[in-house]
């Protein structure tokens, strides 16, 4: 029997003044999605966000905090993963790399559209926590 484990993911939501960035998938699933991505191995998911984060956006990231980690099996129609995901501070302009065509600058109210996977649900998460502080379970 062949062993099918989820393959673990790292996100950071990157935080540079008020506004966050978001990166425009060059691959499918199409959408602006969290800047994140695979953990490699021998790697710790905050190496790995700060890497992906930088990979993607050309931003250097210091994480504040572990927002949640995000398990449900269908949250990545491609196979199953799950993702920790982290709230990080940058300073500069985000720009794309990587496998994003695209990082810009957004804020709750002007977020685009599509977003992918479940980063819908994370960013709601992320704008609870910033007006409760209260994370998610």
């Amino acid at each position: 029997m062949q062993q099918r484990n989820p393959f673990p993911t790292a996100d950071v939501i990157i935080e540079v003044g008020e506004d966050i960035v978001l990166v425009r998938r060059k691959n499918p699933p199409e959408g602006w999605a969290i800047p994140g991505g695979f953990v490699e191995a021998g790697e710790s998911a905050e190496t790995a966000a700060v890497r992906e984060a930088l990979e993607e956006t050309g931003l250097a990231v210091t994480l504040v905090l572990l927002l949640g980690v995000y398990s449900d099996p269908s949250r990545d129609p491609r196979f199953h993963t799950i993702s920790a995901v982290y709230v990080g501070r940058a300073e500069g302009s985000p720009s794309g790399g990587d496998d994003a065509a695209e990082a810009r600058l957004f804020g709750e109210r002007n977020l685009p559209s599509p977003i992918a996977f479940d980063h819908a649900k994370i960013l709601s998460d992320y704008f609870t926590w910033k007006k409760t502080g209260r994370r998610p379970l």
